[in-house]
C-alpha cells in the first residue's frame, strides 16, 4: 500500500508540472501567423485606397475574402488561458482576455462583420475602399485598446 500511495504522490507531482509548463508555441504560432494574414491583406487594400497600389477589383476582392476566411476561425483554441503576456514571451496578449472572454469574442465578431462589409465593396471600385478599411481599423482598435499590451 504505501508502493501504490508513493507512486501515486509521485505522478501526482510529475503532472502538476506538466500542466504548468504547458507548450503555448502552436497556438501562438497559430494566432500570430492570423494577425500576419489580416496585415497582409490589409495592406493591399490600404494601398490601393491610398493609390500607393494600383486598384485591381479581382486583388481587393480576393484581400477581402482572405480577411472574412480569417475572422471566421474559431479562436477558442488559439487563445489558451495561460498564455497572456503575463505568462509567456512572444505575446502582447492581456490576461483580461481570459476575464471578459464574452467581451473579448464579440470584438473578434465585430471584426469578422466588418470585414464582410468590405466584402461587399471590395471590387465596386477604389473611392468604396476607404470608408470600409474605416470600419475595419475601429474593430481592431476597439480590440487592442482591451486587450493588447503596448510594444515594449
Amino acid at each position: 500500500m504505501t508502493r501504490f500511495l508513493t507512486g501515486l504522490a509521485a505522478i501526482a507531482i510529475c503532472t502538476a508540472g506538466a500542466v504548468q509548463a504547458q507548450d503555448f508555441s502552436a497556438p501562438l504560432k497559430a494566432r500570430q501567423g492570423q494577425f500576419r494574414i489580416l496585415a497582409i491583406n490589409l495592406g493591399t487594400l490600404g494601398g490601393m485606397a491610398q493609390g500607393k497600389i494600383d486598384y485591381d477589383a479581382e486583388a481587393a476582392q480576393m484581400a477581402a475574402d482572405s480577411l472574412v476566411a480569417v475572422t471566421m476561425i474559431h479562436e477558442g483554441p488559439l487563445w489558451p488561458e495561460g498564455s497572456s503576456e503575463m505568462d509567456i514571451d512572444g505575446t502582447r496578449a492581456k490576461a483580461e482576455i481570459w476575464d471578459n472572454w464574452e467581451d473579448f469574442a464579440s470584438k473578434w465578431s465585430a471584426l469578422g462583420a466588418a470585414a464582410e462589409g468590405m466584402q461587399t465593396v471590395a471590387a465596386t471600385g477604389q473611392e468604396a475602399l476607404g470608408p470600409a478599411l474605416g470600419q475595419l481599423g475601429a474593430a481592431c482598435k476597439a480590440c487592442h485598446d482591451s486587450y493588447r499590451a503596448p510594444e515594449s
